[in-house]
């Protein structure tokens, strides 16, 4: 579904990803562990076509497409969708008018109102939201767990085809956490995949990666499977450091 290869990336002139290699197959679900600045947001960002960012080499490929060919539009419409650190506010625009809008701009037919109102009720039952929430401006006054939980209602909106999630599970408590990978997880099959970006193990209780990677200095330094991640929580990045002889540049 995605390939990566060699990939290098810039921002105001530094060099942040490194000559990074990844591919991702339908229906599965990896997990990309690493310090802070070891360039986990940048590799989501670059993926999604963010402009600040300049691409120096590599190649990246999504369903067999050339993704520098395409702008974040066109890549979301192919199916891919990112899951913001922090999402942005938006006063003026309800939940439920964005929702329709992202909606209706991925699909070949758009959908009637009534249709498009019980796929929301659907969905944020789902994410144990109550209905009134749609009615509020995108993410204005909404607490850190809300925030993340609309960030998976819209991906359960979209069903895209690959989820890239950039430390969606920071600043969440047990119960928020475990909504937020219910929603994952209510995606999960062979048509499916997801890039999880994280710190740390524990949302990988909730949600049971396929592959983890352990990201430092812009590059993948090594890979496994969940086991990774519990030797990861028990030994620390010093460990990986000294095993790899890898900085932590940002």
């Amino acid at each position: 579904m995605l390939k990566i290869e060699g990939l290098r990336a810039e921002i105001d002139g530094q060099e942040i990803l490194k000559g990074l290699d990844l591919e991702v197959g339908k229906g599965e679900i990896h997990a990309i562990m690493g310090p802070n600045g070891s360039g986990k947001s940048t590799l989501s960002n670059v993926l999604m076509g963010h402009p600040r960012y300049e691409v120096t080499g590599g190649a990246i490929t999504f369903m067999g497409e050339d993704v520098f060919e395409l702008e974040a539009d066109e890549r979301a419409k192919l199916g891919m969708f990112l899951a913001f650190q922090y999402p942005s506010e938006v006063p003026g625009v309800s939940v439920a008018n964005f929702l329709r809008t992202a909606v209706n701009s991925v699909r070949e037919e758009e959908l009637s109102p009534m249709a498009m109102y019980k796929l929301i009720q659907e969905k944020m039952k789902i994410m144990q939201m109550d209905p009134k929430f749609a009615e509020r401006y995108l993410n204005e006054g909404f607490s850190g767990g809300e925030k993340k939980r609309n960030e998976i209602l819209q991906m359960l909106m979209l069903e895209p085809k690959l989820a890239i999630m950039d430390e969606t599970d920071s600043g969440l408590d047990i119960d928020a956490l475990q909504v937020v990978a219910k929603g994952v997880n209510e995606l999960r099959g062979p048509e499916f995949s997801a890039v999880i970006i994280t710190h740390y193990q524990r949302i990988l209780r909730y949600i049971e990666p396929d592959h983890v990677h352990v990201m430092l200095d812009g590059r993948i330094v090594t890979s496994g499977g969940k086991e990774l991640a519990l030797e990861l929580e028990d030994k620390g990045y010093d460990y990986v450091r000294q095993e790899f002889g890898a900085g932590t540049q940002s």
